[in-house]
């Protein structure tokens, strides 16, 4: 964490490893990540703290079976909090959509068993990865701005149905076998002819678009962005892939090109969420006006 001084009365952030930020953005911003738990046969690992990406990806492709993801236990959470509230009296405690993990419900019930009385504000922001990085980044610089928590709630409540989350996956048969297909369970007859482009709408995965080729279904997610994104910082743009660097890296030259905005980030999406999506993924998120 920073050697920064932190004042009782001000507000702490804490999130999970389904987020995507910047290197050492949440040790230099006081952001306590809780880890998501991933399980290979026996033996269950914490994300990001026991288990890297890269070492993740190897052992998926190498895997007899799929691993399992599972929420962090609510002891995660109360170690977490009491480490918090131990510094400050305010938690903003900021997840992935409850459609698609359990990771909001652990946090509640840390809270309600461990900290009744404590002020820990619990947000589902009905989407994941870089998505819930934005509104984590946009939360802790509005701490930093010595805004009030309940501003902060409300601001951020209203950033939910500004986020938008487009992508691109080489294969629906992780999203099938993981359970977390949502709408696009309608593909599944034509699962190894379609390179489907899916969205994050209503906290869940669903299907947006059947394209047959995967140069066409990046073009077409360049015509979704070209045509909702802002032009500005203020949309806050990210690119994310799992396991597919180049491709990841192509789109994010081709988005700074079409939206004139040069600081977008590349994100390699987690464990958590590559077991479900499978290797190859390539999407975007963006704050629409």
């Amino acid at each position: 964490m920073s050697d920064q001084p932190v004042r009782k009365g001000s507000v702490r952030i804490v999130t999970d490893t389904t987020v995507n930020l910047p290197p050492g953005y949440a040790e230099g911003h006081h952001i306590e990540v809780v880890p998501q738990v991933i399980i290979f046969g026996e033996e269950s690992l914490l994300e990001a703290y026991e288990i890297s990406s890269a070492e993740f990806v190897r052992r998926l492709k190498t895997s007899a079976h799929l691993p399992k993801t599972a929420a962090p236990p609510p002891g995660e959470f109360v170690a977490a909090y009491r480490r918090q509230l131990a510094e400050v009296e305010t938690i903003i405690s900021i997840h992935p959509t409850t459609d698609a993990s359990g990771t909001v419900r652990s946090a509640e019930t840390a809270k309600e068993e461990s900290f009744p009385d404590a002020d820990i504000r619990i947000i589902d922001t009905r989407t994941i990865g870089g998505g819930l990085g934005a509104m984590v980044m946009a939360a802790a610089e509005w701490v930093e701005a010595g805004v009030g928590a309940g501003e902060i709630v409300r601001r951020l409540q209203g950033l939910i149905p500004r986020s938008r989350t487009y992508f691109v996956i080489r294969t629906l048969e992780y999203l099938q076998k993981g359970g977390r297909i949502g709408g696009a369970s309608a593909l599944l007859g034509s699962i190894l002819q379609i390179k489907p482009i899916l969205e994050i709408r209503g906290g869940r995965v669903e299907v947006l678009e059947k394209v047959r080729a995967q140069n066409r279904a990046m073009g077409r997610l360049l015509e979704l962005v070209a045509e909702q994104c802002p032009r500005s910082s203020d949309a806050r743009v990210c690119v994310m892939h799992a396991d597919a660097p180049e491709e990841g890296q192509h789109l994010l030259d081709e988005l700074q090109q079409l939206l004139g905005v040069s600081d977008i980030p590349l994100y390699e999406l987690g464990a958590a969420i590559t077991t479900h999506a499978g290797p190859g993924v390539v999407g975007v998120n963006f704050l629409v006006e």
